[in-house]
């Protein structure tokens, strides 16, 4: 995996950049839609190529580990052949997953067991062996094992739990280099910057995850209920610590503005399954702001969903017979709305990138996020 930094903007740390993997080129800022268990949830792989115009989906560890299965995964020749996917994947380690069954889990130095939310059984997770599923899956990104902290958190937990995120890193690392890929392309390793929303926490994670000098660095433990200005200071203060020459991965977030005010921050990919869950529930944003199409203003309102949206949905579809097949509890509404979501966030961060390459990105910014942020 290589990157490339094409243009950086003058008056934030915003940059346009190029991933290239294996599987295809990413162009930076990306979104990254979630597609948990093999799929992004009811949404067809032609339309998030041709409308949505995804370049790179997120697998989750955990959730493929215990269905379909490792044994049926590499029967397939890995996750792109099994799904139908041929650009690139970006896989979790499942360490969030694992660590939000609280009540279900025990974490030690060796690693965390955990029962399975399906049937109960239980399952060891280490950073070696996360590191063999995650080969077996066979994405092009692969996420160091980690802890992921509540918020809030005390901070003798945040520290113990952060040193011991470094120490597995370390075994991780060591796993990584010493196993290779299984279907004939390249794999890559990304650790992931923790410490909660303590400052002198962050700063030795984020030293840390730049020292082991890996393709890319991530930054977990944010936008897990922390308020936003609080996670816009954590990022800005690890990005400066952070490679500028290697991408830069905020995990798990967000809206429209969250993303906005992070790429400004010099942040280069994000994830978050808000736009395919609000979606399925009636939530859809839109560069003027955010709807719910359950209301009652929307019922004999046949105007387009929004007439210069990204996807062939807003046009063809009304917002009175949107909001009617969410009364109806027909499965078009949350596939339409889950559609228009996506296609809105890669509008939203590709109009980003060519702002920066223009150069008013600061200004534009501004303006946007003050637009996707009211309510309709």
């Amino acid at each position: 995996m290589t990157y490339q930094i094409l243009h950086a903007d003058s008056q934030t740390s915003a940059r346009a950049g190029k991933i290239t993997t294996d599987h295809g080129e990413i162009l930076t800022p990306i979104f990254m839609p979630v597609g948990t268990v093999g799929t992004v949830k009811g949404v067809h792989l032609q339309h998030i190529t041709d409308d949505v115009k995804a370049q790179i989906i997120l697998g989750n560890t955990y959730h493929l580990y215990l269905r379909p299965g490792l044994d049926v995964l590499e029967k397939a020749g890995g996750l792109h052949k099994f799904s139908g996917w041929t650009k690139p994947i970006l896989t979790d380690s499942g360490g969030y997953q694992v660590f939000s069954l609280e009540g279900t889990r025990k974490i030690t130095e060796e690693g965390v067991i955990f029962s399975s939310h399906i049937d109960g059984s239980r399952h060891l997770f280490t950073p070696e062996r996360v590191m063999d599923i995650q080969r077996t899956i066979g994405a092009d990104i692969i996420m160091a094992f980690d802890e992921c902290t509540p918020y809030p958190c005390d901070y003798n937990y945040a520290k113990k739990s952060m040193e011991m995120t470094h120490r597995w890193l370390d075994r991780c690392i060591a796993q990584f280099s010493q196993t290779d890929p299984k279907y004939g392309y390249s794999q890559s390793l990304f650790p992931i910057v923790q410490g909660s929303v303590y400052k002198d926490l962050r700063i030795a994670s984020a030293e840390k995850i730049a020292s082991c000098d890996c393709d890319g660095n991530a930054i977990g433990g944010l936008s897990v209920g922390e308020p936003a200005e609080m996670m816009y200071e954590m990022t800005e203060l690890v990005c400066g610590i952070l490679p500028k020459e290697k991408p830069r991965y905020l995990m798990g977030v967000g809206t429209p503005a969250n993303i906005l005010e992070c790429i400004a921050l010099g942040v280069d990919m994000f994830d978050c399954v808000m736009p395919t869950r609000n979606g399925r529930n009636g939530m859809l944003f839109t560069k003027n702001g955010i709807m719910n199409m359950r209301n009652e203003k929307w019922k004999t309102d046949f105007s387009p969903i929004e007439e210069d949206g990204a996807s062939f949905v807003d046009t063809m579809y009304s917002k009175a017979y949107l909001r009617h097949l969410f009364h109806s509890g027909e499965m078009l509404g949350p596939m339409i709305g889950s559609l228009h979501n996506l296609a809105f966030y890669l509008w939203l961060v590709g109009e980003a990138r060519n702002r920066i390459l223009a150069g008013d990105f600061a200004s534009w910014k501004t303006e946007m996020v003050e637009r996707v942020s009211r309510r309709l």
